[in-house]
């Protein structure tokens, strides 16, 4: 079989070249011709030979109407780790193809040999390592303690030979660590760039497909956070999954981005310890921070992880700024959003910040992407601010209108009996969240505007 071409393509306008330059022929823009693989020419009798005419279709796929095709219901194995499961939607799905991503140390590789340990005393596993050798693999096991005799161990970097291996091994399960360690010798660019990481993802995707293998393949992130890469690779991949945690805390959160075959914005937490990750069965104690006594600036809020409400302790400090231009700092929470909220506290509330340095942190080290969040930054701004402690027994949700209404969020009964399960005795919510029939085990205070909520403080 002849060696397959590369040409190099123009992200912009899609120009081919035989060889990289700077500046686009066609286009005119500098830098945007990538590597790729040349498409073969089409022969005679083939592709471009059918699309001559319209006398009729020769081959190709059948077209159905919806109504015809009956919906099969996929097939899902427990992986082992509920939390895990929870976040792929229930299981894993023979055929499907994930991607995670996450810092350095966070426990990827952890997270992944504890999974295919597990599964491989029932389904042929293989763990396909590309930065590290068999020896530190097969450490880590010991140090974990798995009992994983039956998993298949594999060192090699180029793609062509891990797809060879796979289909004499024919595994069930494989496990690509990482997807920038590998290349394929048909590009001539290093491993890790962009023409290698897709090309080579392409053809792994491709033999999970055809041959039903269920495929995991660990992507490195950027300085931002965001997987590196070409953000086609989300795109080729059925499930996007980020690993995230503090390096200072024990604790790791698995946060589903995309899903195929379930929910996004899932979430699974896990503990870190000396014998790989455990999982975390009441996420909501982890996130509370039990004070001896009431201290200002801390509210406690239920936030909506997918299908899990989730209680997380929302801390602010305002503090006198000496600088011209006073600092908003967030951990956890969207920037802009802060800066957004002072302002309708400003102009609705009549409490201006503009002297003030702001801190606003959640505990616990959790991201907090939804607006529910809103309400209960602002209130707990507003209690440092003037020094005065919440109850412990509250807790606070809500969106927060540019015209200082507030919004109502989404899965508001559920959010309740979550914090009720908890002991907490008192809530401030949207009067749209607001439920038909009194709870029993807590009162719920209906505020339909800013000043409303400040004055039920």
């Amino acid at each position: 079989m002849a060696k397959a071409k590369s040409v190099y393509r123009c992200t912009d306008c899609g120009a081919e070249s035989p060889k990289w330059v700077g500046q686009c022929p066609d286009c005119g823009q500098w830098n945007t011709l990538i590597e790729g693989v040349a498409a073969p020419a089409a022969g005679k009798g083939g592709r471009a030979g059918r699309l001559t005419g319209f006398a009729g279709v020769a081959g190709g796929a059948e077209v159905k109407s919806l109504a015809d095709v009956a919906p099969d219901h996929e097939v899902r194995i427990a992986s082992g780790l509920g939390e895990l499961d929870r976040v792929l939607g229930g299981g894993l799905v023979l055929g499907s193809v994930v991607l995670i991503g996450g810092d350095p140390g966070v426990g990827k590789s952890t997270l992944l040999l504890q999974t295919v340990a597990t599964l491989s005393a029932q389904l042929p596993c293989l763990y396909v390592t590309g930065e590290e050798s068999l020896e530190q693999v097969s450490l880590r096991a010991n140090r974990m303690q798995v009992n994983g005799g039956a998993l298949r161990l594999l060192a090699e970097t180029q793609v062509e030979q891990v797809i060879a291996h796979a289909a004499h091994e024919r595994p069930r399960v494989m496990v690509i660590d990482s997807i920038q360690t590998i290349y394929t010798d048909v590009l001539q660019s290093a491993p890790g760039s962009v023409a290698q990481v897709r090309e080579s993802a392409a053809q792994l995707v491709r033999y999970a497909k055809a041959t039903g293998t269920a495929l995991f393949l660990v992507g490195h992130v950027t300085k931002e956070g965001t997987l590196a890469g070409p953000r086609v690779l989300e795109h080729m991949v059925d499930t996007v999954l980020y690993f995230e945690g503090d390096m200072g805390t024990p604790y790791r959160v698995v946060r589903a981005i995309k899903n195929r075959f379930g929910a996004v914005n899932e979430l699974g937490v896990f503990a870190m310890h000396d014998r790989g990750l455990k999982e975390v069965s009441n996420p909501s104690a982890i996130f509370l921070s039990r004070h001896e006594q009431e201290v200002p600036g801390s509210v406690v809020m239920v936030t909506r992880e997918g299908t899990r409400p989730l209680l997380v302790e929302v801390q602010a400090l305002v503090a006198e700024s000496h600088i011209s231009n006073p600092r908003r700092v967030t951990v956890g929470l969207d920037h802009n959003r802060l800066s957004m909220l002072l302002a309708v506290l400003q102009r609705h509330a009549g409490i201006a910040m503009y002297d003030q340095d702001v801190f606003v942190n959640v505990v616990g080290g959790v991201r907090i992407t939804e607006t529910g969040a809103d309400l209960p930054t602002v209130l707990a701004a507003l209690s440092s601010l003037r020094n005065k402690p919440l109850p412990s027994a509250l807790v606070v949700f809500g969106e927060v209108g540019l015209a200082g209404e507030i919004r109502p969020v989404q899965g508001g009964l559920d959010r309740l009996r979550e914090a009720a399960k908890h002991g907490f005795k008192r809530a401030i919510i949207p009067a749209a969240n607001a439920p038909k029939k009194p709870l029993a085990d807590i009162e719920v205070v209906a505020v339909k505007r800013l000043e409303d909520a400040i004055e039920a403080m």
